[in-house]
């Protein structure tokens, strides 16, 4: 089994849905997104349009960021996934450096929606639950398919433009629709082997 992740970009619609239950669920510092939604503008009046790519970890099969890391701490998980185990992470950075897609983080000085004022309960809990000094990324919400749920991205976004299921699966919803709609990845010519694909808009 090797998971992934299947974008319609017909149907998203900029809402942030993903990008806001994704810092629910991992409760991450500020100005950290796991999930994130880019917006551009094309064209000129009066047939401008905006354009809008969600992105996050793309959890590759030849993934630099795993073979660049000294102390294994980024490393494949089970179905694929390419996770940090921050109890090994020395916080070197280098897999940010090595990752093409720019989707990790450094939790280095903790800091607080609410600066002097001190952290909220919730950041406080955030504060236990993340190590600092280390790089931390999207992990397909791992807790969440231990329980047999979809990722929190998926599952709260309201146009159903994500898609979630096994890429090794012929008869799987998200190899379908690669197949049928030309599924593409972000970056082809940088060999990683991407487990995210997008459908064109």
């Amino acid at each position: 089994m090797r998971l992934g992740m299947v974008i319609d970009l017909k149907r998203c619609m900029a809402c942030y849905g993903c990008q806001i239950s994704c810092k629910a669920e991992h409760g991450t510092p500020p100005g950290v997104f796991f999930a994130r939604v880019l917006k551009r503008e094309e064209g000129k009046y009066p047939t401008a349009r905006q354009i809008f790519l969600p992105v996050l970890c793309n959890h590759c099969d030849d993934a630099p960021c795993v073979d660049v890391c000294p102390t294994e701490a980024s490393h494949y998980a089970e179905n694929g996934i390419v996770d940090i185990d921050a109890d090994l992470c020395v916080g070197c950075r280098t897999c940010m450096m090595a990752c093409p897609y720019t989707n990790r983080y450094f939790n280095g000085e903790p800091l607080n929606y609410f600066g002097e004022a001190g952290p909220t309960p919730y950041e406080q809990a955030r504060t236990e639950r993340h190590q600092e000094n280390v790089v931390m990324k999207c992990n397909f919400c791992r807790s969440r398919l231990d329980e047999g749920l979809d990722p929190a991205c998926v599952n709260n976004c309201p146009a159903k433009a994500r898609i979630f299921g096994d890429l090794d699966d012929p008869n799987s919803e998200v190899t379908q629709l690669i197949k049928d709609r030309s599924g593409f990845t972000l970056h082809p010519e940088a060999g990683t082997g991407p487990n995210v694909y997008y459908l064109a808009p």
